[in-house]
C-alpha cells in the first residue's frame, strides 16, 4: 500500500516545543480508517489524555466516510491509543508534570496499511517564543529567496 496519508497538527508545532515524540496505534472503527485514507480527518483541536492507564485522543474529528450506511460513527469520540507499556507510563508521569502536555503531531498509515498517530511530549510556547520563531522563519524564506537568485 502506498504510505500518501499525512494529516498533520500544524498548529502543534506553533504553540508547543516538542521534547520527544512517540508512534502509536490507533483504534479505530471500519468507516474511520476509510475516512482517513480519503484525508477526511482534522487534529487542529486534538489533544492527549489520560483517563485511568488507558491514553485516549480527545477532539479528533474524522468525518463521515461518504460511502457508508446509516451506521456512522461519532465523528469527535475519543480513541483509544496503543502503546506500551513504559512507554505509557513514561508519559504519564512526564505529563502530569507542570507545564508538559500531549499532543498529537500526525496521522499516517505504515507500510502493511495500518493508521498510527504520533505523539509528541510537548511543553507550551509563549507569547515571545512564538514571535521568535515567526521571524526565525521569515529570515529563513528570505535567505532562501536570496540563494535562489
Amino acid at each position: 500500500m502506498a504510505n500518501d496519508i499525512q494529516i498533520k497538527n500544524k498548529r502543534a508545532y506553533f504553540d508547543y516545543h516538542v521534547l520527544e515524540s512517540f508512534v502509536a496505534g490507533i483504534a479505530l472503527l471500519g468507516t474511520e480508517i476509510k475516512a482517513i485514507r480519503q484525508g477526511k480527518a482534522n487534529m487542529t483541536d486534538a489533544f492527549c489524555m489520560f483517563i485511568g492507564n488507558t491514553l485516549y485522543v480527545r477532539n479528533l474529528h474524522i468525518s463521515e466516510y461518504s460511502h457508508s450506511s446509516f451506521h456512522h460513527h461519532d465523528i469527535k469520540r475519543d480513541r483509544v491509543l496503543l502503546l506500551k507499556k513504559k512507554e505509557l507510563k513514561k508519559l504519564k508521569v512526564k505529563g502530569e508534570e507542570k507545564g508538559y502536555t500531549i499532543v498529537p503531531l500526525r496521522i499516517f498509515t505504515n507500510e502493511r496499511g495500518f493508521a498510527k498517530i504520533e505523539i509528541a511530549l510537548a511543553q507550551g510556547k509563549k507569547e515571545f517564543d512564538k514571535r521568535d520563531s515567526i521571524k526565525d522563519r521569515e529570515s529563513k524564506r528570505e535567505m532562501d529567496r536570496a540563494m535562489k537568485i
